[in-house]
């Protein structure tokens, strides 16, 4: 992993979203939706292909929440959802592009 795509600090509101500070300085500020809506799991990446949402699906839980967060490994964050949704994660040079120019659509 490029030196530079390496978090020296996050922090997760729940009801916001996701800030992190890389090694070089530059900052990533990802809002809830955005995060969700982005999702990188093969079940949110086959909807957002067939031209679906991941999110909001029907009976979804308003407001969007995160319930958990936690690193896996050394190179990116599983983020629990409100509902039940955690299979998604989220590498650290990824959120760190999607900052620049958005998630993946």
């Amino acid at each position: 992993m490029d030196v530079s795509n390496e978090p020296v600090d996050l922090e997760v509101k729940r009801e916001e979203g996701v800030t992190i500070r890389f090694a070089d300085g530059h900052v990533a500020r990802i809002g809830l939706m955005e995060l969700r809506q982005g999702c990188p799991c093969a079940t949110c990446r086959a909807l957002r292909e067939r031209g679906e949402d991941g999110w909001p699906r029907p009976g979804a839980p308003e407001p969007l929440r995160i319930t958990d967060a936690q690193f896996h490994g050394a190179y990116a964050l599983q983020i629990t959802w409100n509902d039940g949704h955690r299979t998604g994660l989220y590498p650290f040079e990824a959120l760190r592009r999607w900052s620049v120019s958005g998630p993946p659509r």
